[in-house]
């Protein structure tokens, strides 16, 4: 099963970057989990600011351009991961937020990805 793992943060409440600490440990859990062949694929994203929003409202649509009033909550990054049930999904989640400590306060977010067919 896959399952996308959205990693929602709020900007105003977190470091502006991680440390290099927190770099390294990030590496060595992208790499564990990439040897496990459970981590398809990842990334972060560029910051609000420089996202472009398309809305969709009685079959028109309109684009904005950020930066956007200030969001609470944001979707910082993802990781698509392959596992074998929920339960997993979930304990790489929880490795994944317990490697940024006491200076970051974010949630994860686990959806399985419906499978065609």
């Amino acid at each position: 099963m896959r399952f996308m793992m959205l990693i929602k943060v709020d900007p105003t409440k977190n470091p502006q970057g991680p440390s290099d600490e927190l770099m390294e440990e990030m590496g060595k859990l992208i790499e564990e989990m990439t040897r496990a062949g459970v981590l398809l694929d990842t990334g972060g994203l560029r910051p609000l600011d420089e996202s472009t929003r398309i809305s969709l409202s009685g079959g028109k649509q309109t684009v904005l351009d950020g930066p956007f009033a200030e969001a609470k909550e944001v979707i910082g990054g993802y990781a698509l991961i392959q596992a074998k049930s929920k339960e997993e999904a979930v304990e790489w989640s929880s490795r994944f937020l317990a490697i940024h400590g006491d200076a970051w306060e974010m949630e994860t977010e686990i959806r399985q990805v419906e499978e065609a067919g």
